[in-house]
């Protein structure tokens, strides 16, 4: 049955009623903030939001929407909100909050409303890590399923590829355990394809040994960005997998939540983890330490739990306009046009731009390891900004342009799943072998295309929108 305009009230009513004190529709108190994702610039009009308190309330909801011809999302927090959950049932699933440590066997089960900083904190006791990104406000189970580059990815790979197991209400509602053995095609596409293929609701990874982890952020004037990047550039050349480095430009704006030293001011900087001694990592960043006018610096041991304490990225829900790319190589040439483009004396409202090192165990992947099984460009470049008016979004949008020529002689045309903004469309996470092989699981576990992460792989197959 297909839910007509005419019959949208009585049906919002029978979900309300399905689930009481959890339903939030349109027009209820609350309803402007609850539609929203963490990237409030994404304009979500869901059809209702269904905040879950246990795992059969998700089977609950997937149930009524299969019946009636309706859409359901996942969205703990909303990291990767894009306009696709517009006409679905928005499930939030924060709650689902439990972990299970196994530290024998280097595994934990993580609801799907835990976030990395929280998984953290129970496995580092242990000496053992997961493959957590750069903020610790993300889900362990939405940074995995797209794909997940960590700070550890050089040394340990994707995130996605640290999937055991993972725990979903299939589109016609049934719980299912997927694993490699009892159905591989549906798990190569779980690890790394997004949230296409059912609603998780808990996962089981891997964890990984890290009994010490030296690192942090050194920091210069922006006008040191030449030198610095070129030395961050030879520190990459040479990098064991055990060392991650990235750098930045960046430009903090002039606005009290900024701290006073660095408000309004713009910076050079290289940040860096490593497993191992601090005066292994110290040799291996001698480069950098030849370099003068440094202004900040918090290079020391990592407590693990503190992981997010790097980089300092805001945790609040806040707009973002981004735009990424991999590159092949990062040449002198390439460094020089980036700085011509963003560096001092460059009048722009973008506040950041980003270089990561990849390489190691990130390049050595095998196709059946899921979508991005290898990933063989050596480097990512990210441009960030908040489009806080119509005339910030113009000149974030230039700058992008900008960046994205300085690139474009070593760019490969692709990105990071998780990368790729307010874009739906995900071609360009993928490679097309591995993209049609995601499609045709899509179709072959959800033809009628109940369930609809931020992603849609088949958009023209996706039953239209409904009211909101």
């Amino acid at each position: 049955m297909t839910i007509t305009t005419t019959s949208t009230d009585t049906a919002r009513a029978e979900l309300a009623a399905l689930l009481p004190g959890q339903v939030l529709l349109p027009g209820d108190a609350g309803w402007e903030a609850g539609r929203l994702g963490w990237t409030v610039s994404a304009a979500q009009e869901p059809w209702a939001v269904v905040t879950v308190e246990e795992e059969e309330d998700v089977a609950t909801t997937v149930r009524f929407a299969a019946e009636r011809g309706l859409t359901v999302s996942a969205q703990p927090v909303g990291h990767g909100a894009t306009t696709a959950a517009t006409g679905t049932i928005l499930l939030r699933t924060r709650p689902l909050r439990g972990i299970i440590v196994d530290p024998e066997r280097r595994t934990a089960r993580v609801g799907a409303g835990v976030k990395w900083g929280e998984l953290l904190a129970a496995v580092a006791p242990h000496g053992l890590t997961g493959l957590a990104g750069s903020s610790p406000d993300p889900t362990v189970v939405g940074f995995s399923v797209s794909g997940g580059l960590s700070w550890f990815g050089r040394a340990y790979g994707l995130a996605a590829h640290a999937l055991r197991a993972v725990e979903l209400v299939d589109p016609s509602g049934q719980h299912r355990r997927i694993t490699a053995e009892n159905d591989p095609e549906l798990f190569w596409a779980v690890r790394g394809g997004g949230g296409e293929f059912g609603i998780i609701t808990a996962v089981e990874i891997a964890l990984f040994p890290a009994p010490h982890v030296y690192g942090g952020r050194i920091m210069w004037p922006l006008e040191m960005a030449r030198p610095v990047l070129r030395a961050y550039r030879d520190v990459t050349r040479s990098a064991p997998d055990e060392l991650t480095t990235w750098a930045h430009i960046l430009r903090f704006p002039p606005i009290p939540e900024v701290p006073e030293p660095l408000r309004g001011r713009s910076f050079v900087s290289v940040e860096a983890t490593f497993l191992g001694s601090s005066e292994d990592a110290e040799e291996l960043l001698a480069p950098l330490r030849t370099l003068p006018a440094v202004v900040f610096d918090s290079m020391g041991t990592v407590p693990l739990e503190r992981l997010g304490d790097i980089l300092q990225e805001p945790l609040d829900p806040m707009p973002t306009q981004e735009v990424s790319w991999l590159l092949e190589d990062l040449d002198v040439a390439t460094i020089d046009r980036l700085v011509d483009v963003a560096g001092a004396g460059v009048q722009t409202p973008v506040l950041l731009v980003q270089l990561r090192h990849l390489g190691g165990a990130l390049s050595r992947g095998s196709v059946e390891d899921g979508p991005n099984g290898a990933v063989p460009e050596q480097y990512q470049v990210f441009c960030l900004g908040v489009p806080v008016s119509p005339e910030v979004v113009a000149g974030i949008a230039a700058t992008s342009a900008q960046v994205t020529e300085a690139v474009a002689p070593v760019a490969t045309g692709r990105t990071f799943f998780t990368f790729l903004g307010a874009e739906t469309d995900p071609s360009r996470a993928f490679t097309p072998r591995s993209l049609e092989r995601l499609r045709d699981v899509k179709r072959a576990v959800d033809p009628r295309g109940t369930v609809r992460g931020n992603r849609p792989l088949l958009p023209a197959a996706l039953p239209a929108q409904r009211e909101a």
